[in-house]
């Protein structure tokens, strides 16, 4: 999927033990944060629409917050993406109805 704007090098992820701590208490998630994390260690994201490629339904917030959902909107990972240096950390990940309940 290597394309235009985006690399075939890796984006560093910062706070992963958040993502394993989660996918231990929700195994259904399992397999698409397996994916993710695949998909965003694999390439270079240099803008939003190299997210947007890849995960049509990620939501794009200030300060470089991105929102993606998790199996089918179940869940909801947030992250905070530093393009330039290529590094995406996990904020926080929660079921759709702890999400609504973050500020």
């Amino acid at each position: 999927m290597a394309g235009k704007g985006v690399e075939a090098s890796d984006m560093l992820i910062l706070g992963r033990e958040k993502l394993d701590a989660f996918a231990r208490q929700h195994a259904g998630a399992r397999p698409w944060i397996e994916n993710w994390i695949a998909e965003t260690r694999r390439l270079r994201w240099r803008k939003p629409q190299d997210i947007r490629n890849l995960f049509a339904s990620a939501s794009f917030l200030p300060d470089n917050r991105v929102v993606f959902n998790v199996k089918a909107n179940r869940y909801r990972l947030e992250v905070r993406i530093a393009y330039e240096s290529g590094l995406v950390v996990i904020r926080r990940i929660g079921t759709h109805t702890e999400y609504s309940q973050w500020t």
